[in-house]
């Protein structure tokens, strides 16, 4: 058969009629040579788009490489299309998954995988790529990925010109722009097929003279055609949605049926520490909260309500609009502003429209509904000048008269010290549209470590930088960057140049950088070297400083005053500190104590002046070693420190520190410290490293066990699929 009848035997196998945008994506794809780009709101059915590649595969007898960004994603596309599969009379066993460390029929002429592991078979000389037709990549605005956009661009820049494209995405706001420069970098000519329809159509709805505790309520009704409910209310502060949840749980939200309904499904083991008793008690009256800080297996149970329609309202943050999949009828922004107090800016449109497109369910809902309130202060301007306005300025009762009076002196006013969003700038986010694709970071070492192995020069490499996806302004900073990255390497005796300045002859020493992944390469070979003399504590603390917690813990979890300085830091760190000039104690011998204050994620602690901790000693030593300053991130806290010391009781810790509130992000430190120790006990062999991880698994396995089991599994999967 060849692509016609391909296409034709495809469409009779439909048993539905097409949205406008699948018939023209269908169309493109079996007609353009190079493949398409799809772009369209989630819920215009893009899979079944990308099961006709899948079918012209199988049809064909060639080969295709299905890609998704998450592995949970990419095992539920696996089971998809086996069932796919054999509905169009081929066995199961011609779709193939590889995720890592799971493989099944690997070698079947379909292989759904994880977005890595397609970069990685571009890599290895011995993956041949001559019979693969296709590739679609699901998901495909994940190339605006901050730390792992590049994945999908390096994907792009490798594979061979017979292969055809299928790029998939949720809607971008500069896919023209995109694909002009696929086409004049790249060589690849790839047909546009791009819609705004959603298939619930979206109501936006400004208010302005109700409070959130007001309006919420009225959102809800037994008649299906007025209610509006369940919703998502998002705040762009965690505190913020545990003081919202708090006001409305003291509101009628939900039946006495409901609550009984609730309070069957939830398991009093895990409601039973921490915030889990608060928790339930808004949840058995229709609240939930869902954001970083909650644990997982509270968020999961929050998830179940709503989608069983049992809890009318979730207080979210804006990363439940990026990731899970939460559908609801409406969503509600208490807010249109963002930022550290004082210097809030709008939501950037990218993010308000993925909040926006969390409204209206397709299989439940005819429109979605988007509320914006007001801020507090211009609700109570309103709702006085509405009463004020029903007082008769004529009138001469003197009752009358003396009310009006009263009024005025009661007028409320906005505050000089906060920050207002107006029904304008909702306006204007709505009219913005979608964000923008763009190369958006620098590439890592372990890519470029590839690169220079491949190329061994450096101009192929800044030829590389330089056709990427950016302003000339960005592209000249990856340029200054790669400088920096090639000079330290070269300071660290990791690579030599050549008197030419662009052939590089690599240290075979440079490999044991591709083992660590969860820190800066450079600076965690320099703790790997550096770390040998040093206590159990010392190591902690190391390893620690470098996985960033937001200042709202970080705050609250210093390293303790009186712990004990180690031998790294008495005998060898503090001598080499003074040697340069560093100052390791005030003048007056005076503590410096932390400010009470505690706000929001953005708060930013004024300079001090102190002497510097354990890590940003070591940070110090690190960045005189570098041949050119470079930015490197250090944060010193003790947290698993002072698990450990509480005998690893998760909940003594956060109880001691005040965390309850943010237990998951407590948790999900935790956890990537396994990793990280992992990783230089790996590179090291050393048991302390060893110890660090498996106390710090027993205090997570106790408080969550099966995400706890889950999270490590797929950090395993993950660091086979990130071997470049």
């Amino acid at each position: 058969m060849d692509r016609g009848e391909i296409c034709g035997k495809f469409l009779d196998l439909v048993p539905f009629e097409l949205y406008p945008v699948q018939e023209e994506a269908l169309l493109a794809w079996f007609e353009e040579e190079g493949g398409v780009l799809v772009t369209a709101p989630t819920g215009m059915g893009k899979t079944l788009i990308a099961e006709a590649a899948v079918f012209e595969a199988l049809h064909a007898g060639t080969r295709l490489y299905y890609t998704t960004p998450l592995i949970a994603l990419t095992e539920q596309k696996f089971r998809e299309l086996q069932d796919r599969a054999e509905s169009w009379g081929f066995p199961r066993t011609e779709i193939g998954l590889i995720t890592g460390n799971r493989r099944e029929n690997p070698e079947a002429p379909v292989r759904v995988v994880v977005a890595e592991i397609l970069l990685n078979h571009l890599l290895v000389t011995d993956e041949r790529f001559d019979d693969v037709s296709a590739v679609v990549m699901d998901e495909f605005h994940n190339f605006n990925d901050w730390e792992r956009g590049i994945v999908w661009e390096l994907s792009l820049v490798l594979l061979p010109a017979n292969v055809r494209l299928m790029l998939l995405s949720a809607t971008v706001g500069n896919a023209p722009e995109f694909l002009h420069w696929l086409r004049t970098e790249h060589g690849r000519s790839v047909r546009l097929v791009q819609s705004d329809e959603r298939r619930v159509p979206l109501e936006y709805v400004w208010v302005g003279d109700k409070l959130l505790t007001e309006h919420l309520p009225t959102m809800i009704s037994e008649d299906d055609g007025e209610n509006r409910a369940p919703a998502l209310v998002f705040c762009f502060n965690r505190d913020e949605c545990w003081e919202v949840a708090e006001r409305l749980k003291g509101l009628k939200l939900i039946s006495a049926n409901q609550r009984a309904e609730i309070e069957k499904l939830l398991d009093p083991e895990d409601f039973a520490k921490g915030v889990g008793p608060k928790l339930r008690q808004m949840l058995i009256r229709g609240v939930g909260v869902h954001h970083a800080g909650v644990l997982p297996k509270h968020k999961q149970a929050v998830e179940l309500l709503f989608n069983k329609k049992l809890v009318p309202f979730v207080i979210c943050t804006e990363t439940l609009a990026a990731g899970i999949n939460l559908p609801a009828r409406s969503v509600v922004l208490s807010t249109l502003l963002k930022g550290k107090r004082g210097e809030k800016k709008l939501v950037p449109s990218s993010g308000a429209h993925q909040m926006f497109g969390r409204a209206g369910r397709p299989q439940f809902d005819t429109h979605g509904y988007v509320h914006a309130l007001a801020h507090e202060d211009d609700i109570k301007i309103e709702k006085w000048r509405k009463k004020y306005e029903q007082i008769d300025p004529h009138s001469k009762d003197p009752g009358i008269l003396r009310a009006r009076k009263q009024l005025e002196r009661k007028r409320p006013k906005r505050r000089t010290t906060e920050q207002y969003w107006s029904e304008g700038q909702f306006n204007t986010l709505i009219k913005a549209g979608p964000g923008k694709l763009a190369s958006r970071s620098m590439i890592p070492y372990q890519v470029l470590i590839y690169l220079l192995t491949r190329t061994g020069t450096l101009h192929e490499v800044r030829e590389f930088l330089s056709k990427r996806f950016n302003t000339p302004n960005r592209i000249e900073k990856f340029e200054e960057q790669l400088d920096s990255m090639i000079g330290n390497l070269a300071a660290f005796g990791y690579l030599t140049r050549a008197e030419d300045g662009d052939q590089i002859t690599l240290d075979a020493s440079i490999n044991r950088l591709t083992v660590y992944r969860s820190v800066d390469p450079l600076y965690g070979a320099f703790l790997a070297d550096t770390l040998p003399r040093s206590n159990f504590d010392e190591k902690v603390m190391a390893l620690e400083s470098v996985l960033p917690v937001p200042p709202v813990i970080e705050r609250k979890v210093r390293i303790p005053e009186d712990l004990p300085p180690g031998p790294l830091q008495k005998e060898a760190l503090e001598p080499a500190l003074i040697s340069m000039g560093v100052v390791l104690a005030k003048a007056d011998g005076s503590l410096v104590a932390a400010p009470d204050e505690e706000y929001e994620d953005y708060y930013e602690e004024p300079e001090e002046e102190r002497p510097p901790t354990f890590p940003e000693g070591l940070m110090i030593l690190f960045q005189s070693k570098l041949a050119v300053p470079d930015e490197f991130f250090i944060q010193p806290k003790w947290v698993a420190g002072a698990a450990f010391q509480q005998g690893c009781d998760f909940y003594k810790l956060v109880g001691a520190c005040n965390l309850a509130k943010q237990e998951g992000l407590v948790l999900r430190h935790l956890l990537r410290l396994v990793i990280l120790a992992g990783e230089f006990y790996t590179q090291t062999e050393d048991p302390d490293y060893q110890t660090i991880g498996e106390q710090a698994t027993r205090i997570c396995h106790d408080v969550d066990p099966r995400y706890t089991d889950r999270f490590l599994t797929e950090a395993e999967e993950v660091k086979e699929i990130a071997k470049l």
